[in-house]
């Protein structure tokens, strides 16, 4: 559908964060973004190119498509 990859990129991002004990504003920094950017990011909000996703994908030495990947969903 569409819009979700830009969700699942986005709750990827909130994941990471929460995992690591970031905020928002400190995890913008490590990324070299503005913290309302990030907020936009991690709501889904913003139509990344790909060339932006492996960009985020390698300062967190992570994979483009691990961060694409929707959550498995409850059957």
């Amino acid at each position: 559908m569409e819009g979700d990859l830009q969700r699942a990129f986005g709750l990827n991002l909130l994941a990471y964060r929460k995992t690591r004990n970031l905020s928002q504003e400190a995890f913008a920094d490590q990324l070299g973004f503005h913290r309302t950017y990030m907020g936009d990011l991690e709501r889904g909000e913003r139509n990344l190119t790909l060339r932006s996703v492996e960009r985020i994908a390698g300062r967190l030495g992570e994979e483009p498509l691990s961060l694409l990947r929707s959550a498995p969903r409850d059957r």
